[in-house]
Formats: structure tokens, sequence, C-alpha cells
């Protein structure tokens, strides 16, 4: 398809050879496209977005990009993980700065601050440009990671959880904020979450993966259980989204997964 952007294939990951993580793991993602994955913890999520970031290997299968195979890291993929890994030496400004020169070193001073200031405004930070990570909340930091990541213009982006340790309002704002500028910029992305709600509200389509096993007849790797596309329009927000014909369903759906078949440890 002229519209695909990431092809999985028979992902498979094993510390020991008998007890495979998750094996023949496979899905594609395509241009313009937001996925989340859910999964109860030791499923493999964050395993499969490193393998997709190109910051770890998987034992089995290959992932491509663009008919490419990642075989390591590239500014092609954005990456933002729940802690905000910013330099904490460095301002706002100088945080982003840093990413922008590395993707288009032969930038002038001038271009840098114009880019980096238009992906400030983006996340509502520039009163905090100058500030640097110790002087931000913990929400504020995540904005400056999200604005990092959109900074480079990558093809794909790549969230492990940014959310999970911000309070539950902060992270409503946030996720409004990355709906709209995901809509902005047409941006691919790939998201790790245990929030059911933030998935529905955030996601095209939604894979659930389930845990290794032990059953009658021996170890049963984890993997991908179920891709279920999600039938809300997706100019849905987070104050409508319980109103929406078809929401209770789809929620008690993954929720019902879950908490049956997804075989947590």
């Amino acid at each position: 398809m002229k519209n695909e952007l990431l092809q999985v294939q028979g992902l498979g990951k094993a510390y020991l050879p008998s007890k495979p993580v998750f094996s023949e793991v496979s899905f594609t993602l395509d241009r313009g496209e937001f996925v989340c994955i859910i999964g109860h913890s030791g499923c493999g999520k964050t395993t499969i977005l490193n393998v997709l970031a190109g910051l770890d290997q998987a034992s089995a299968g290959h992932v491509f990009m663009e008919g490419r195979e990642v075989v390591g890291p590239s500014l092609e993929r954005g990456v933002v993980f729940q802690s905000h890994a910013l330099m904490p030496w460095l301002t706002v400004q100088q945080n982003i700065a840093f990413a922008v020169k590395s993707r288009w070193p032969d930038w002038r001073a001038a271009q840098v601050n114009e880019h980096v200031e238009k992906f400030v405004a983006l996340v509502g930070l520039s009163p905090a440009i100058d500030k640097k990570p110790s002087q931000l909340s913990g929400g504020m930091k995540q904005r400056v990671g999200i604005a990092r990541a959109f900074s480079i213009q990558p093809k794909m982006l790549l969230l492990d959880e940014p959310f999970g340790a911000l309070d539950a309002l902060t992270r409503g704002t946030i996720q409004d904020e990355l709906m709209a500028i995901v809509r902005q910029t047409q941006q691919t992305v790939f998201m790790i979450t245990h929030d059911v709600d933030e998935a529905i509200l955030l996601a095209d389509r939604i894979l659930l993966m389930s845990n290794g096993s032990e059953t009658a007849e021996g170890y049963r790797p984890g993997g991908m259980a179920e891709v279920v596309v999600n039938p809300l329009p997706r100019e849905r927000t987070r104050a409508s989204l319980h109103h929406l014909d078809g929401y209770y369903a789809l929620r008690n759906h993954i929720v019902d997964f879950l908490v049956s078949r997804a075989k947590a440890h």
C-alpha cells in the first residue's frame, strides 16, 4: 500500500529461549495514523516500542520503515518517554535547539531559534522558554519533551506512556494539546498507554497485547491478541467522549480483554 509507513513482521523477543516474552507480532502503520498499544505490564509493549525506535533488537522478525529495515536509532523517529529526559543544565530553548541542530546541522542560529520558538508556542510554553527543567512542573517538562520530538519533524513519533506520571487534570490538558498538534501536523504516532480512555480518545486503532502464560499444553508466548478499529468520529474530544454512540461498547470490550483475556501475571 502506498500509504503504509511502517511494517512489523513476525516480531519476537526472548530472554530465555524456551519462554519468549512475545512472538509473531505483526502489524502496519499508515502515514498520519495514531495507533495505541495496550496490555498488562510484562507483555512486551515497551520492548516493541524500543525495537521500532532502533534502541533494542528483537530476537525474531523485522521492522521496515518505508521499505528500509530499522537497525538503529534515527531522527526519522522521535521518541518521548514517561521521564522527560531533558538536560537539566539547558533551558527549554536550548534543550529543543540541541535536537534541531542535530537534525539540521547547516542551519543558521536565527533559523534554529525561529523553528524552536514555533514548537515551544505549539505546546503553550513561550513564557517559559528561558527556564531550566528544575523551574518547570512535571506537565511542563513533558510538554518540552513533546515539543522537542515534534521539532525534528520525524516521520513517526513513538510515545512510551508520556503522561503516566502526571495528575489527571494535567494529563487531560496535554492529551488535548497532543491531539490538536497531531491533527495539525498529520503526524504518525505509535503510543503505549495503560489508560483505556486515553487510547479511545487518541487512537485510530488499538492493539491489544496478551501476556505469556503457562497452559495445559505448555508455555504460550504473549503476542498480539486483537486489533480494534476505533469506530468513533475522529474529531472527538475528552468532554464529548462519553456521549458518543459506541463509546461504552468499545470501552467495555477493551476492559473485558484486560480483565479476562490478557492473562496478567
